[in-house]
């Protein structure tokens, strides 16, 4: 799955360069993930980079992207050959 953050962001700004790909922006009132980018740091670390550094715990799986560990693993490949 791709993860998601919650309205519960504060916008520390601690999320966003934490994150190999790319995927987290900032979008109109809080960070946004895209699902599209978001390998959950599989191919990257063991664990997700932002989940582990967010001070609120407001990033939790999103429900709406189920992936399995193998997804995750072709979806890191194709953005790391798209950026070489």
């Amino acid at each position: 799955m791709a993860l998601m953050i919650t309205d519960e962001c504060i916008n520390c700004d601690v999320c966003e360069p934490e994150c190999p790909n790319g995927a987290i922006s900032q979008g109109e009132e809080i960070y946004v993930i895209d699902p599209n980018l978001c390998t959950e740091c599989v191919g990257h670390f063991e664990t997700s980079q932002c989940v582990e550094v967010c001070p609120v715990d407001c990033i939790p799986l999103c429900p709406d992207h189920e992936e399995t560990r193998e997804e995750l693993m072709q979806k890191y490949e194709r953005i790391t050959a798209e950026k070489a």
